[in-house]
């Protein structure tokens, strides 16, 4: 019990240093998110390298990041469709690349697409400086969080049967459910205090497949650190790891509330 305390509490303090900066980044918004962006998918990208190509990471974590950089700095100027287009032709501009310098062309084109598109999509989620832009890149960050967070809390509490112990053998189905349960209810308040045109019922739905996709992101994460025998994707934030592993769960979360807010947009224009 002592050493679990000892290990919340570590993640705790991680936390609070870490939130600020991504507190005030999306606060901001405009060329400051960007700059946050970037400086994460940097480290990500380095990460990435270190994970799918140790013995030549640089050339992996240069390839990554280029095609990464273009692609979100494409979104900023408030083009998604290029940015979409320029993440695939980076992808694949990226595995010839590293197959040229003899390293798996795959994991490169991978490493771009899977970083890629919830960078490019928080990016177009925030929408410059508007509330509406605001109160959506919010929505992404606080279910990803709560329904993480809880997921710890109540898995790491209650315990019970593992969720999937092949690639994950610390989650508990306990655990999914609190997650699920927390982005349900976050979800509902967000919709409820802050103007983004859903009601509580729509909102607590939005945060339910929000959840999940949280959930989805964190074990699909897991499943990539078994296939190349690692533990964690690096070591940069004390009692998480790397950054991949404190963002897993939020980029796949980002990629459904950007659908959830493109149905949204699509409605009001047939309205």
């Amino acid at each position: 019990m002592a050493v679990r305390a000892a290990e919340i509490g570590i993640r705790a303090a991680s936390a609070l240093v870490l939130a600020p900066a991504a507190v005030l980044g999306i606060w901001a918004g405009g060329v400051w998110f960007l700059g946050l962006m970037m400086a994460a998918c940097g480290l990500l990208a380095v990460e990435w390298a270190m994970m799918s190509a140790r013995h030549a990471w640089r050339v992996m974590a240069g390839a990554v990041a280029f095609g990464l950089f273009a692609a979100m700095i494409a979104a900023h100027i408030e083009q998604l469709s290029l940015s979409l287009v320029m993440l695939v032709f980076c992808a694949a501009a990226a595995g010839l690349f590293a197959r040229s310098r003899g390293q798996e062309a795959l994991d490169a084109s991978y490493g771009v697409l899977y970083l890629g598109w919830p960078a490019v999509l928080l990016i177009w989620l925030r929408d410059g400086s508007t509330d509406v832009g605001l109160y959506w890149t919010v929505f992404a960050f606080v279910i990803a969080w709560s329904s993480d967070i809880m997921a710890y809390l109540v898995g790491s509490t209650v315990g019970g049967p593992k969720l999937w112990p092949r690639f994950s053998p610390n989650k508990t189905w306990s655990g999914f459910i609190g997650g699920l349960a927390a982005g349900m209810v976050a979800g509902a308040l967000m919709a409820t205090f802050f103007d983004m045109g859903l009601g509580m019922v729509w909102g607590a739905g939005l945060g339910l497949a929000t959840a999940i996709a949280t959930m989805a992101g964190d074990l699909w994460e897991s499943a990539l650190k078994r296939r190349y025998g690692v533990k964690d994707a690096g070591n940069l934030i004390p009692g998480h790891g790397g950054l991949l592993d404190r963002v897993d769960g939020l980029m796949f979360a980002a990629v459904v509330v950007a659908c959830g807010r493109l149905i949204m947009l699509l409605a009001e224009r047939a309205g």
